[in-house]
């Protein structure tokens, strides 16, 4: 019996996904469980695995394209079976749970019109740039144009429906010069405009980003913390780690030792590792630090999870870890769940200090900048050069009072530059 089978829920958050590639191809045997097609969803690119088998009779989503949950996928059935396709659909939309009504697969047709070529610019090719007598351009082209004192009825378009564009403007005005000057040359060149599709992680990180920004209040914190003693602390960690003859001790970057003493304060101020619930708050019981990772496609925000009770070395490794597993696409959705607070950190890139949006439902986010070699002023009133690092946190203003942010802070400064005060 022909089955259709639809788009999964593959993360607690997905709403919608995209077909990144079919692992089976029309007329592909397949068994119960074997990995049918590679979806794209809100946090990572994940394989989906058949629950039927038989053959792949009919593939019903193309690749790159994006559909709601429950839209039909593809029909797997015996081979050489006859099927209705619309029988099938009306079966999938009466089931029980089924959303909306389900979606017809386009007609597709074996024969295509042949493509056009260029043509000189005539009457038929001009009219198309125009509608009623009014001249189809772009806002930029219309500028260009009056600019260069260019008529834009004698321009042929090249964008949709014959529409002027900035680059027919360059072209119409170099053809110009060349008459006047007797060269053939653009004196510069524009490039044109490049449409970018939306991935599903950044059409999911653009959604919850405004969530965060528009619903949570936000108020910044912005404390300076001396790196000295705690780059001392990892150079002597990285030459234990290059001595040692156990290869999985891994090195320890500043970012996991920020972490570690985030998640120490966090310990200690409750109310920083919390949540606004509408009609409460929770002051989470564990310590879930997530590790923002910027990918070509977006950020993702991983969780190690029981931050607070991990050794240096452990969060290193933990942190190596899921950083490997998000540039290879393959986070999962237990590695998103269950965050209670989120650091930031583009110290690597030069980044001095910066403000970072609140990771909904998280009250908080710690920005971490860079350390900057800076004159300082000791106690005995020399001016001396110290590493200093600067950390901005954003407080969700319905959960963290300013003295609740401030505490904080102070604590993770002591720990920062006490490195002793966490063991």
């Amino acid at each position: 019996m022909a089955k259709i089978i639809v788009m999964p829920k593959l993360s607690d958050t997905m709403e919608e996904g995209a077909v990144a590639n079919w692992l089976k191809k029309e007329g592909e045997s397949i068994d119960e469980g074997q990995d049918l097609v590679e979806i794209e969803t809100d946090k990572a690119t994940m394989a989906f695995a058949s629950n039927a088998e038989g053959v792949v009779l009919k593939i019903l989503l193309e690749p790159k394209k994006t559909a709601a949950l429950g839209t039909p996928l593809c029909v797997i059935g015996a081979k050489g079976e006859k099927y209705n396709l619309e029988e099938l659909l009306s079966k999938l939309q009466a089931a029980p749970g089924a959303k909306g009504p389900a979606p017809k697969p386009a007609a597709t047709s074996s024969t295509s019109a042949p493509a056009s070529s260029p043509t000189p610019q005539s009457a038929e090719s001009k009219s198309a740039s125009t509608n009623g007598g009014r001249v189809k351009a772009s806002p930029l082209a219309k500028k260009m144009a009056a600019d260069k004192g260019l008529d834009l009825t004698t321009v042929q378009g090249s964008g949709p429906a014959g529409r002027i564009v900035a680059k027919d403007i360059e072209t119409a005005n170099a053809g110009g010069r060349s008459q006047s000057m007797g060269t053939t040359n653009s004196s510069f060149a524009v490039a044109a405009d490049r449409v970018i599709p939306l991935s599903m992680m950044r059409k999911t990180i653009a959604k919850r980003l405004l969530q965060g920004k528009n619903e949570a209040p936000h108020f910044y914190l912005t404390v300076s913390a001396d790196m000295t003693r705690m780059n001392d602390w990892r150079t002597r960690l990285n030459k234990d780690a290059e001595s040692s003859k156990d290869k999985s001790v891994v090195k320890v970057s500043v970012n996991d030792l920020v972490t570690m003493a985030v998640a120490k304060a966090l310990a200690k101020h409750p109310s920083v590792n919390a949540s606004w619930q509408q009609d409460s708050i929770i002051e989470f019981g564990g310590v879930h630090v997530c590790m923002a990772v910027a990918l070509p496609t977006g950020l993702v925000t991983p969780v190690i999870r029981h931050t607070n009770l991990l050794s240096i070395r452990d969060i290193a490794a933990k942190a190596k870890e899921l950083a490997g597993k998000a540039k290879d696409g393959k986070l999962t959705n237990e590695d998103y769940l269950g965050g209670t607070f989120t650091i930031s950190n583009l110290g690597m890139f030069g980044i001095e200090e910066f403000t970072a949006i609140i990771n909904p439902p998280q009250a908080a986010i710690l920005a971490v900048g860079g350390t900057m070699v800076t004159p300082v002023v000791n106690a005995s009133g020399d001016i001396v050069a110290k590493p200093i690092m600067k950390m901005t946190l954003s407080c969700d203003h319905r959960v963290i009072d300013g003295a609740m942010g401030a505490q904080f802070l102070k604590t993770l400064v002591e720990h920062i530059e006490e490195p002793m005060t966490m063991l």
